[in-house]
C-alpha cells in the first residue's frame, strides 16, 4: 500500500506545478482532519493547552488551517524527493544567509524548529554550500525512510548520525567546522530533559542546545522555513547573544520562549500533530487521554 501512495505522489509531482501541489496538499489535509480522529484529537488538545484564552470556534478554525498547511507540506516535499535543483530553488527562497558568513569563524548550531516546512527547508540548506551534520530518528516505514534518506543526499553533503549514537560525533563534527542542523523542540522523553514552560504548560524539553553550545563554543543561529505568498521562505535569524549561560534550565526556557514568539507569528504552521506534552511530570495525568 505504501508503494501505491508513493506512486500517486510521484505522478502528482510529475503532472502538477508547485501551486497545484500546494492546493492538492491542502485538500488532503482537510480530508485527514475528518478521517484521522486520533490525530485530530492531538491537534485540538495541543491548541487547547497552548491557546486557552482562544474561543473554541477560533481554535477549530486554526486546527483546520494547520492540517491544510500540514497536507501542503507533504505534497511539496515531493520536490525534494524527485524535483530538480532549480525546482527546489523556486520553491524555497533563502533569506539571511549572510549571517552564516558573519560567524564563519565559529562553530554554528542551526536551531531548526518543527514548522511543517522543516524537511523541504532542510534539503534547501543542504543545497547551499554548507557541509551539515545532523542527528536523525529513522522513519518507521522503510519505504518512506529510503525516500527521505535519498532526498538528504541529492543536492549536497551531509553527515548523518542516528540519535542513538549520542552527541559525541556531532560535537566532533562541529569542532571540525560542520554546522549542526538541530531540532530539539519535540518531546523526546525524560532523558536529558527538564520540564520548562511551553505556552505556560510544563513540557519535557531536552537541554542539548545549551550543553552542545557550551561544549563547542558554538553560536546559535535559528533557521525557520515558513510558507509566504505561494512559496517557502527559509529565513536565517540573527545569532543569539549571551548564549549559553551556566544555567542549563534557564537556557532551555529561553529556547522555548523564543520559539513561542515565532509560533505566534504563524501558528497554523507549527507541528501541532505531534504529542508535544506526552511526557508529564511525575504523578500528572496524561493530557491526550480520551
Amino acid at each position: 500500500m505504501t508503494w501505491l501512495w508513493i506512486g500517486v505522489l510521484r505522478l502528482l509531482h510529475a503532472l502538477l506545478p508547485i501551486g497545484g501541489l500546494a492546493r492538492v496538499g491542502e485538500a488532503l489535509g482537510s480530508l485527514l482532519f475528518v478521517v484521522a480522529r486520533e490525530r485530530r484529537h492531538v491537534v485540538l488538545t495541543n491548541l487547547r493547552l497552548c491557546f486557552p484564552d482562544m474561543a473554541e470556534a477560533q481554535r477549530a478554525t486554526l486546527a483546520r488551517a494547520h492540517v491544510r498547511a500540514f497536507g501542503r507540506s507533504i505534497l511539496l516535499e515531493t520536490v525534494s524527493w524527485w524535483g530538480t535543483a532549480e525546482e527546489l530553488e523556486r520553491l524555497v527562497e533563502v533569506r539571511g544567509a549572510e549571517i552564516l558568513k558573519t560567524h564563519a569563524d565559529k562553530p554554528q548550531i542551526l536551531l531548526v524548529p518543527h514548522f511543517v516546512g522543516i524537511n523541504t527547508g532542510g534539503v534547501r540548506i543542504i543545497q547551499m554550500p554548507i557541509h551539515l551534520v545532523n542527528i536523525y530518528s529513522p522513519v518507521k516505514n522503510p519505504a518512506i525512510e529510503r525516500l527521505v534518506e535519498h532526498s538528504r543526499h541529492r543536492f549536497g553533503r551531509i553527515l548523518l548520525y542516528n540519535r542513538h549514537e549520542g552527541v559525541k560525533p556531532v560535537i566532533r563534527a562541529l569542532k571540525q567546522g560542520h554546522p549542526f542542523h538541530y531540532s530539539p523542540d519535540l518531546d523526546y522523553g525524560r532523558k536529558d530533559a527538564v520540564f520548562v514552560p511551553f505556552f505556560g504548560v510544563p513540557a519535557a524539553t531536552i537541554t542539548g542546545l545549551s550543553r552542545i553550545a557550551r561544549a563547542t563554543g558554538a553560536v546559535v543561529i535559528p533557521a525557520l522555513t515558513l510558507w509566504e505568498n505561494g512559496r517557502y521562505v527559509l529565513r536565517f535569524h540573527p545569532a543569539w547573544d549571551d548564549f549559553p549561560t551556566h544555567d542549563v534550565e534557564a537556557d532551555t526556557r529561553r529556547m522555548n520562549a523564543w520559539l513561542e514568539a515565532r509560533i505566534r507569528e504563524a501558528p497554523e504552521q507549527y507541528f501541532w500533530v505531534h504529542r508535544r506534552f506526552k511526557t508529564r511530570p511525575e504523578g500528572e495525568k496524561g493530557v491526550y487521554d480520551a
